[in-house]
């Protein structure tokens, strides 16, 4: 199943409106087949598996990071190909909360004599599909906030400038995050003032991220969509609108990389569900752009809170990854 979780992740930022699904199937000891989604979301993890097993399928077991399907769309339900392969056992880390399949896909493999045994490493693979599970159960994607700042918090100086705070590496490292989300959003002023491109740049990548700006004016003159370039969008409203209309979408990992404003009117409607940030060791002073525009707090006890889960040096600045509390 850690094998079948790994290969899961390729599929991040690539497969939305699906999720990213890893499959193993194992004969008397041996991996015999191996898949994760495509880009597209098709072929699905388990087809792909089962079709490098062939015939070495019968009698196997599966190792699935999520239910197997049980619904017909472009493709039949991952769970019948399971029986006609003739599978004997399936493990599955998680039940998919889908209403179209939400335990049916299980209960078609027990139905089919397949032994089923279910929720194995559960939590990592929840981990691995919050995007998907916030779509199916909140109407939003999830949402990770990004801020590289100095080391007291500004997040330019006093004229805007803010190329470049953090290093090379630290660079490098959220472009790779970018290419692991869906979409990339930022403000209609982050959009004037730096016209920024929002790609994937530096690393090797089949799809580019959506660019989403969440701006009621018109936008500017910003990279043209393109094979380096993924479609631009932009959202007018409220962000848990906005949000709730990406989700429509098929959305389900949004990388926000600011500015001030958004980052402050994400986390006041408490939509942020993580924040990556990138500390360097320079300090800009009180006159620099703060990280987060005003929050409105008067009392400590109403700020937002996370809690720590990683740390991490990235050349000569710091990396830290926060979830929800």
């Amino acid at each position: 199943m850690a094998h079948a979780l790994r290969l899961a992740r390729r599929g991040l930022g690539t497969v939305w409106p699906n999720p990213a699904v890893g499959c193993v199937i194992v004969q008397t000891g041996r991996i015999v087949g191996r898949g994760w989604t495509q880009p597209g979301g098709r072929p699905h993890a388990e087809r792909i598996a089962l079709d490098q097993a062939g015939p070495l399928a019968r009698g196997a077991t599966a190792y699935v990071t999520l239910e197997p399907c049980a619904h017909h769309g472009r493709t039949p339900p991952c769970a019948e190909g399971l029986v006609q392969a003739g599978i004997a056992r399936v493990v599955s880390a998680m039940t998919d909360p889908d209403p179209r399949v939400a335990g049916r896909g299980h209960g078609i493999l027990r139905a089919a004599g397949i032994a089923v045994t279910e929720d194995l490493r559960q939590a990592e693979a929840r981990e691995l599909q919050a995007g998907f599970l916030s779509r199916v159960l909140t109407g939003r994607p999830f949402v990770t906030l990004k801020l590289a700042t100095s080391f007291d918090g500004r997040i330019a100086t006093a004229g805007g400038e803010s190329q470049w705070i953090t290093g090379p590496q630290a660079r490098l490292h959220v472009h790779a995050m970018r290419m692991i989300h869906d979409a990339v959003m930022v403000g209609g002023g982050t959009a004037r003032a730096d016209r920024p491109s929002l790609n994937v740049r530096g690393l090797t990548t089949t799809r580019q991220p959506l660019r989403v700006v969440l701006s009621s004016q018109p936008l500017p003159d910003m990279p043209a969509e393109g094979p380096a370039h993924g479609p631009l969008m932009r959202l007018d409203g409220p962000p848990e609108v906005a949000l709730q209309a990406l989700a429509a979408q098929g959305v389900t990992r949004v990388f926000c990389e600011g500015g001030g404003m958004l980052a402050a009117s994400l986390l006041r409607a408490g939509l942020v569900d993580q924040v990556m940030g990138y500390t360097a060791g320079v300090v800009l002073g009180g006159d620099g752009r703060a990280a987060a525009g005003s929050l409105r707090l008067e009392r400590l006890a109403d700020a937002p809170r996370f809690r720590l889960v990683e740390t991490r040096r990235l050349g000569g600045d710091l990396f830290h990854r926060w979830l929800r509390a």
